[in-house]
């Protein structure tokens, strides 16, 4: 994505990833996090804020930061490190609710061009087929791999 990032730390599986938002509320810690899910090379995106005092993470926080797309475009940052580092992965990505994956389709669709140059991207329809990701339609959750990965 064409957009402003934040620099993110990471460790050496480059699985899990840190970054603050930094805005009018202040600085807010992010998390993206890359976890299997018992299909072979399928891994869960997770994204969060963190809170430092409870040192909890939580999905559905509303940051209101002031930031979104710059937010947006780290998080797809983290996805091409991580493909990088695991080029067979296939990367499900679901908004924790119909909002955020609303969003999450607002972003794909605004950037499918520069994402289909390395990515093949699939959206799970509402009765429940993965087909190829096609710009206005609604989905459920996403899906999304190297090119190189689709035979």
């Amino acid at each position: 994505m064409k957009y402003p990032k934040y620099q993110y730390r990471s460790e050496t599986s480059m699985s899990y990833y840190e970054f603050s938002s930094e805005g009018p509320k202040g600085l807010i810690k992010k998390i993206v996090e890359f976890t299997e899910t018992g299909t072979e090379n399928v891994y869960n995106l997770g994204f969060a804020d963190y809170n430092e005092k409870t040192k909890t993470t939580s999905d559905i926080s509303v940051t209101n930061n002031g930031d979104s797309l710059k937010v947006l475009a780290t998080v797809a940052s983290t996805v091409y490190a991580f493909t990088q580092k695991n080029p067979k992965a296939w990367i499900l990505a679901t908004g924790s609710t119909n909002i955020r994956t609303r969003l999450y389709r607002m972003g794909i669709t605004n950037n499918l061009a520069e994402i289909n140059e390395d990515f093949k991207v699939f959206g799970l329809n509402d009765i429940g087929e993965w087909v190829t990701f096609i710009v206005g339609e609604d989905y459920e959750a996403f899906l999304l791999t190297k090119k190189e990965n689709i035979l």
